[in-house]
């Protein structure tokens, strides 16, 4: 499960972003002051980093140029109640990912995260090849063998094994899923997923009714262990 940070000292606020993020299957941390925020981001093992601009110790641009001195790339976005095109661009030049102006839409906002943790684990979990078992698959080149022997896997399959590999030990709900692998521009349903999971476990499990590595986890997803 994924661990954001709201570094923010407006209470309504934070409620509102933990309500819609927790309802999304996120872990929802927070600090309602600069320096807190500072420390916790170099201490918890976060995802991402909603950040706001305007703190009442240390601001939002003085955490942000700090954490990327102290080579923390967690992606930030940032969050402001300033208008000005300048603070926008001094807060991307500083090493913010994104930036969104309050008043904003919460929907908007969940969509970004969202965005922002595709694009990180795209650029950072990137997998060619991959073993586990006796299973051996190549994304690459979408071939794939089970003891050694062809494996047949569609493209969609292909997809969703690398999801779960790049994701090794992390619960994946099945909305993440359909919103990583699937997209927003189809409307395949939960079920969807359900028969897919179905399928890799035929093939890759020895056992596809006492899995060993595409795992159920009891009311929030699946999980993908070596």
């Amino acid at each position: 499960m994924r661990t954001i940070l709201i570094v923010e000292d407006d209470a309504s606020i934070v409620k509102g972003l933990e309500e819609a993020l927790k309802a999304e299957h996120f872990n929802v941390i927070s600090a309602g002051s600069g320096e807190k925020g500072h420390a916790m981001a170099k201490r918890e093992n976060v995802d991402l980093i909603i950040l706001d601009l305007m703190l009442p110790d240390m601001n939002g641009e003085d955490i942000c140029r700090e954490l990327r001195k102290e080579g923390i790339d967690t992606p930030i976005l940032m969050l402001t109640s300033k208008k000005q095109e300048m603070d926008k661009v001094l807060g991307l030049e500083i090493g913010a990912d994104d930036y969104m102006t309050k008043p904003f839409s919460i929907r908007e906002l969940v969509a970004r995260v969202k965005a922002l943790l595709r694009r990180e684990g795209e650029i950072k979990k990137e997998i060619d090849e991959y073993a586990f078992g006796n299973v051996e698959i190549d994304f690459k080149k979408q071939e794939a063998t089970k003891n050694k022997r062809p494996l047949t896997l569609s493209a969609k399959e292909f997809q969703i094994m690398q999801y779960f590999v790049v994701r090794e030990g992390e619960v994946v709900t099945r909305d993440m899923l359909l919103d990583d692998v699937w997209g927003y521009e189809h409307m395949p349903t939960t079920r969807t997923v359900d028969n897919y999971i179905l399928s890799l476990r035929k093939k890759i499990e020895d056992n596809a009714s006492k899995p060993k590595h595409l795992l159920t986890v009891h009311t929030a997803g699946y999980k993908f262990v070596k």
